[in-house]
This record gives C-alpha cells, structure tokens and sequence, in this order.
C-alpha cells in the first residue's frame, strides 16, 4: 500500500527534507510514504479564497485513482498514537492508496475537505506547515512500530 502525502509547499528547508525522509525510509515497501508537492499560489493578491481553491483543486489532481482521502485540519479528530495505528491497520486492510492531505497557510479548501473521508487533527495547536510533514512522517511510522511489535514505539 502506498500512503500519498500531498501537502502545499515546496522548497523546503534540508531540515525538512531530512526529518521527512528519515521516517518514510524507515516504512517497508507494504506502507511506502510517498510526498507530492504542491506549489503555492502567491498571496500577494490578498484573494484568500481563491488561493485555497486553486490550490484544493491541484491537490485533488494530485490523487491516485481509488484514494482513501484523509484531510489533516485541526476541526479533525484528534487521535491518539494506537488510534492512528487502528487506522493504518484498516488502511492496509483495504487494498487502497491513502492520501494525507495537507494544506498551505490558509489550510485547506472546501473542495478537499468534502471529498475526505476522513479529518485528523494533529493538536489544537498550530504548527509550521514544514514541521506537520515530519511530524506526520514519523507518527505513520510509530504507528506501524506500534502494529509490528517494533521496539520503537516503547
């Protein structure tokens, strides 16, 4: 199975890079952390609104066919570590590629939103959009540690 991280932004800092990729290198081919990119719309035009839709409109462009969509937006469920396990269990079950949905500053538009099966919420806290991919990154591979009794996750 194929996990898609699609998240606005690019040219991010090595540290990014990096943490991103320490984690997903670590994930065997059955659950591979895949990273589209998205480009960011400029916000010098102050057009809020429809930034966020050009930007949800690439993002859904971006999906594989049959994705289980998942939006990670703080109205999202709150998961625990076992919670985010139970779900890449499912996920893995299903025989779908999963997409992780990320949005840019403005976070996410409504077009992805509806189209997401489901929403996780990191925290009620808001993080830096380069720090979620790590975080996200390294929570789907304790989460699969978590799974296959890796010593990891203790």
């Amino acid at each position: 199975m194929q996990i898609h991280m699609i998240a606005v932004g690019n040219k991010m800092p090595d540290w990014v890079q990096q943490g991103y990729n320490e984690y997903a290198k670590r994930l065997p081919r059955e659950c591979e952390l895949l990273l589209k990119e998205i480009a960011p719309d400029k916000r010098r035009s102050g057009d809020i609104a429809r930034i966020t839709k050009d930007e949800g409109e690439r993002m859904i462009a971006a999906l594989p066919s049959r994705a289980h969509v998942v939006s990670l937006d703080i109205p999202g469920k709150p998961w625990t570590t076992p919670n985010l396990a139970q779900a890449l269990q499912r996920w893995l079950g299903n025989g779908q590629p999963v997409a992780l949905m990320i949005g840019g500053p403005e976070g996410l538009s409504q077009q992805v939103r509806d189209l997401a099966q489901e929403s996780w919420s990191l925290s009620p806290l808001t993080f830096p959009h380069p720090l979620v991919r790590v975080i996200v990154a390294e929570q789907i591979y304790r989460a699969w540690s978590l799974l296959n009794n890796h010593p990891y996750h203790r």
